[in-house]
């Protein structure tokens, strides 16, 4: 039925324009933001079925996210319903350089954290897809929404899906100990790992003397079909550069590195595994990391979490599209 079908929270995000801070907003840009429903949204808009799943209030806010999502196609069918607990808020503040940007959490007690085994009906969900997705972020939430992942989890490999994750660390959600407790015995469901080299350092134990090193230990401790590793070098905060590598059958696949001037670095790892995940369905490894590499570079250009760039921009950067003004 779907290609990809996601599971995790997704925030009203509130931001300040103009880079003031938010002591001196006086109004916000609003936008929803989530990993799992960002990327759910960003391979609709590149032509894959998807589905998200989630637990949201019944309120406006509840309705704002659900629509946000519907907007791209999306189906949110399958969305858990509450009257009770909240929707999440997050802020961003933009910085520029020598200040950076940051991100202050509003989110205890949200409808995602609440969510329970047994509220999706995985085994309809997950009927004839293709691939299933989540992050680190969905069992960092709460110990009920740890134990509902699992279950999504062992349901997709009982349904026969490609499984990606993830690791998504958060700091303020867990400690480094805690996360190791609960993701490292997830990775046996894992079909496809993203994560950062730091990220895998901290949550799976695992360090190297290389990117390619620690994707290599990561496939072979794990047995994962692809390990995907993105990299970030800091030049300032409005410029970075951005590249990523992917380890699969034995093999280490590289591609170019972008400089990216950024409005909007929040989203830009989901955008990898959203472009990664249509190119990988669509083509093999290889090709998923080049779209996933270009479709982040594409993302950091764009104000929200989701990326709103579409196929044929995408196609056109890997093939060496410049920046000169489309008329």
């Amino acid at each position: 039925m779907y290609d990809v079908v996601t599971f995790g929270e997704t925030m009203v995000r509130l931001s300040p324009p103009n880079y003031r801070r938010l002591e001196q907003a006086h109004s916000f840009d609003v936008n929803a933001g989530g990993a799992e429903m960002s990327v759910a949204c960003n391979v609709s808009r590149l032509g894959l079925k998807s589905a998200w799943v989630s637990r949201l209030t019944d309120n406006s806010m509840g309705h704002f996210i659900r629509n946000k999502a519907r907007e791209q196609g999306v189906d949110t069918s399958h969305v858990v319903w509450t009257k009770e607990d909240r929707v999440g808020i997050y802020f961003v503040e933009f910085g520029a350089s020598p200040r950076p940007s940051r991100v202050v959490y509003d989110r205890a007690n949200s409808a995602m954290a609440g969510i329970k085994p047994g509220e999706v009906d995985w085994e309809t969900v997950l009927k004839d897809v293709k691939w299933f997705y989540t992050t680190g972020i969905s069992p960092a939430l709460s110990p009920s929404s740890a134990e509902a992942t699992i279950e999504a989890l062992k349901a997709a490999k009982k349904m026969g899906c490609k499984v990606g994750c993830d690791l998504n660390y958060r700091a303020r959600l867990w400690t480094e100990d805690e996360a190791h407790k609960c993701m490292e015995p997830l990775m046996e469901y894992v079909d496809v790992l993203i994560s950062t080299e730091e990220d895998t350092a901290k949550v799976l134990k695992i360090t190297g003397d290389s990117y390619q090193d620690v994707a290599r230990k990561l496939a072979e401790r794990f047995d994962f079909d692809a390990v995907c590793i993105t990299i970030r070098t800091d030049i300032s905060v409005l410029k970075n550069q951005w590249t990523a590598i992917v380890y699969a059958d034995g093999k280490v696949y590289e591609d170019r590195t972008y400089e990216v001037e950024i409005i909007d670095r929040v989203g830009a790892g989901d955008s990898f595994s959203s472009g990664f995940l249509y190119g990988y369905v669509t083509g093999d490894a290889e090709k998923g990391l080049k779209y996933g590499n270009a479709y982040s570079a594409l993302e950091h250009s764009i104000p929200g979490d989701i990326n709103w760039c579409t196929l044929q921009e995408l196609e056109s950067l890997i093939k060496g599209g410049g920046t000169r003004i489309s008329r």
